[in-house]
């Protein structure tokens, strides 16, 4: 019985470690940006990715993202991968600075149709939500392990190895936890 009632907990304990913001719970369709682009609209989502660019206008504020995959809580999952380009529309004002580019922001909404823009000369069509809600994600911290030194790792000497040992150590070293800084990917070069 008690065998039970610790996998139980242990349960109870993953779960909650993988909690959804009140405003993204839902069920939703698992198709990306990419794979919508050219179908219909109505169609109800939870996408989310990193801020390309904020577009304030007289009466609602859109968002330029580009998708990425959801983790388990529905945040972006920090990879190279995209899933497209959105836009995502919601009502009131909301500071560029404040969703700044790069930013983590997921969202809920009604997939309404397409927008036609441009992305560098390439004409992109971009799968358009009427938002719900959105949510901006904390800033990701940035980890910086420093270098340890371990005389002992290979010895002194001819009779224990090769000298001592420099550089990151399993459990050794200092982790520096700072901000994660807000900077743009770097531009492809383009040729003359």
């Amino acid at each position: 019985m008690s065998k039970q009632y610790a996998i139980v907990l242990l349960a109870a304990g993953l779960a909650s470690c993988a909690t959804v913001p009140t405003p993204l719970q839902g069920q939703f369709s698992a198709a990306m940006p990419r794979d919508t682009a050219n179908a219909g609209s109505g169609q109800t989502v939870r996408w989310g990715g990193e801020i390309i660019k904020v577009e304030p206008k007289t009466d609602a504020t859109c968002f330029e993202i580009l998708a990425r995959q959801l983790d388990d809580s529905a945040r972006p999952r920090s990879s190279d991968a995209s899933g497209g380009r959105f836009i995502a529309c919601r009502n009131g004002f909301y500071d560029p600075e404040e969703f700044q580019r790069g930013r983590d922001l997921t969202i809920v909404g009604r997939v309404t149709g397409t927008d036609r823009g441009k992305v560098g000369e390439f004409d992109y069509s971009y799968p358009h939500v009427a938002a719900d809600a959105i949510y901006l994600w904390p800033k990701r911290p940035l980890y910086v392990r420093t270098p340890y030194y371990d005389p002992w790792m290979y010895g002194f000497g001819p009779y224990w190895g090769y000298g001592p040992y420099w550089g990151p150590y399993w459990g050794g070293g200092t982790v520096i936890i700072r901000e994660r800084p807000n900077t743009p990917p770097n531009p492809k070069p383009t040729g003359h």
